[in-house]
């Protein structure tokens, strides 16, 4: 298990609330949901652009498309409260509390400062004599 992502016991507790990978329906099947979510801790934990990303975890875009779905609808919040009610490990268990999620989770980029309509201003330098 690499860091950041969940064990098999925090998989059994969360799978249930998932939607179904269900066979049959027209267009391309989901793939498996597990790296999906693996994707999208290591994204909240690191604070890492999306296209940063592991391999490991599928195409950014699909983990993207994923989390805007599960926050959209609700499944995100439901998945992070159902894993941050886990109680703390033993003194010696590596895993204990490695899903603790920052407090702000920033909802997109905001400039410093904000942008005028007309752009920055131009310096001109004047002429030589």
């Amino acid at each position: 298990m690499r860091r950041y992502e969940l064990t098999d016991t925090q998989w059994a507790r969360i799978a249930p609330m998932l939607p179904r990978v269900v066979a049959g329906k027209t267009g391309r099947p989901l793939c498996d949901h597990r790296p999906i979510v693996n994707g999208i801790l290591w994204i909240l934990r690191t604070g890492a652009p999306w296209r940063d990303l592991p391999e490991r975890y599928g195409a950014w875009q699909t983990v993207f498309a994923r989390f805007n779905r599960w926050r959209g609808d609700g499944t995100l919040d439901r998945l992070l409260a159902e894993l941050s009610d886990e109680p703390a490990g033993e003194a010696g268990d590596e895993t204990a509390g490695h899903l603790a999620l920052p407090d702000h989770i920033p909802e997109g980029r905001r400039r410093a400062a904000p942008r005028t309509q007309a752009g920055p201003a131009r310096v001109v330098a004047a002429p030589r004599a």
